[in-house]
């Protein structure tokens, strides 16, 4: 079953890490199923691929068809295989037909990325299964599923085996102990033998160093590769594994080529900004607009009872999730991912005692040393983040980008904005998205401001996702919306271009 909304909110794990997903899926218990080549499954497993059955979890069984046995529950977003692959809504990211491929065919935007998973979509969200990510090519037609573990015949990502080095899920800021990815793996080890070593997703750099023997804090969301090394009897033998990191709700990620080498940058500072969702008051670069989400009022400090005026409350005081909330703290402590913010904001959050604030920016990063690799150290080159646990359905949520002091710096600014939604990555701007990359010139753009993209998730309960919205000025050239901070700050139009229309379903 697709899912909108994370378990966060229950509480769930799972062996090897963090519980992210529910919703009815293929897996363990009192079920039967059929699959492709007429495989069966009892007692919970279903065979893999593309049959009319799928094997149940608990007594959520989730088939269809003709063959479905009599009074079963139906899954209500469908599953299985069909005919052909179905671009939107519940079908995107998925691969409808069973035929490897996911979206073929299928259009998309510049910038815009996905999640995707290939083989019955029914197991998208089983233990041991996991999505990957595919990307808009300059054809503006989708690239491949890279990444993952997916439930093709090759693949059959929902038999892992415990004895085996398997995925690991985790959030963003929480410290992940790796030996939980290396199943029973390591169990005959020579003392003192184990070594990890973790490579970052394309553009996290610096890559975060394994602290200790095996903990690892990972600051930015995507797919890292986890090698596990071991020495048995004098002999090294390895394992390999992937730990995926991803927050509930929307994330919005913000670096920049700090210390590339090619200008000295690592004392720019930019800032993020997130727009109130549906809201056009104008923006406040230093935080006096409750309606502008940013470093000068969306910080712990600024939510510590008794909180701000110009804080954000945006959402009921009274919802409970799914529903967007201002404040929510969860069940589980391990899951209130602002207790673990790095530089001592994660100390500020939990000493408030109230779970964390949505929206809240959890890290300002204010200068770097790019050669630092302790994602504890305040010189760490972290990207700044803002988040809401809990979005809006069907209300769009501006973001921006502020050059707030290029002044100390010399040589091209390029940022790099990434857009996540239930923790798939739906959009990475500025060197994509638009027809050039986005740059700035240090010191000669100080003060600019980049509107960059609006963010609207669905109200289809089968749906994975967002749809993201690049801003332009001239849409037929795809040329970025670039303004002053004093233009953005201006009541008179300084919100910007008004909203596209609300998707239709």
């Amino acid at each position: 079953m697709r899912r909108l909304r994370w378990a966060v909110a229950l509480g769930l794990s799972f062996a090897g890490g963090v519980g992210l997903f529910m919703g009815c899926s293929a897996g363990a218990d009192d079920g039967t199923g059929s699959g492709p080549g007429g495989t069966s499954g009892t007692n919970g497993q279903g065979g893999a691929g593309a049959g009319n059955g799928q094997g149940g979890e608990g007594n959520t069984f989730v088939t269809t068809g003709p063959d479905a046995p009599p009074d079963t529950p139906v899954n209500p977003c469908g599953t299985g295989c069909g005919d052909a692959e179905i671009c939107d809504g519940a079908g995107k990211g998925f691969d409808d037909n069973c035929d490897g491929t996911v979206d073929e065919g299928c259009g998309c935007a510049p910038g815009e990325a996905s999640s995707c998973f290939k083989g019955d979509s029914s197991y998208r969200d089983d233990e041991g299964c996991n999505a990957g990510t595919m990307r808009c090519l300059e054809t503006l037609a989708w690239g491949p599923c890279e990444g993952g573990n997916h439930a093709t015949v090759e693949e059959q990502c929902f038999n892992a085996s415990p004895t085996n080095c398997g995925p690991v899920n985790a959030v963003p800021f929480q410290t992940t102990d790796l030996f939980s990815g290396t199943g029973t793996f390591d169990d005959d080890a020579d003392a003192n033998s184990s070594v990890f070593e973790v490579e970052c997703p394309a553009g996290v750099t610096p890559c975060p160093a394994v602290g200790g023997t095996s903990d690892y804090q990972a600051l930015q969301s995507g797919e890292y590769t986890v090698t596990y090394t071991k020495t048995v009897s004098g002999n090294p033998e390895t394992c390999t594994f992937p730990l995926y990191i991803g927050a509930p709700g929307l994330r919005v990620e913000l670096s920049w080529n700090w210390g590339d080498g090619v200008a000295d940058l690592a004392d720019v500072d930019l800032d993020l900004h997130m727009h109130q969702p549906g809201t056009v008051e104008a923006w406040s670069m230093s935080g006096s607009n409750q309606a502008d989400c940013g470093f000068g009022n969306c910080r712990a400090s600024d939510f510590d009872p008794p909180q701000g005026t110009s804080s954000p409350s945006w959402f009921p005081a009274a919802n409970q999730p799914p529903d967007p909330v201002n404040w929510y703290d969860n069940p589980d402590d391990q899951l209130d991912t602002c207790y673990y913010a790095p530089r001592g904001a994660g100390e500020d959050w939990s000493d408030i005692n109230m779970g964390c604030h949505s929206p809240r920016l959890d890290l300002d990063n204010v200068g770097c040393t790019p050669s630092i690799t302790d994602p504890q150290s305040s010189s760490f080159c972290a990207p700044e983040n803002i988040n809401v646990d809990f979005p809006p359905s069907l209300a769009w949520t501006r973001i921006a980008v502020h050059m707030w002091d290029l002044t100390s710096g010399t040589g091209t600014v390029t940022p790099t904005l990434k857009i996540y939604c239930d923790g798939a990555l739906s959009a990475e701007l500025g060197p994509t998205g638009f027809a050039a990359p986005i740059t700035f010139s240090a010191p000669g753009d100080d003060e600019a401001v980049w509107l960059a993209a609006d963010v609207i998730f669905p109200q289809d309960q089968c749906a994975v996702g967002c749809t993201v919205r690049n801003i332009y000025e001239d849409a037929n050239a795809q040329t970025p919306y670039l303004t002053t901070r004093s233009q953005a700050e201006n009541q008179a139009g300084g919100f910007g271009p008004a909203y596209a229309p609300i998707p239709t379903p």
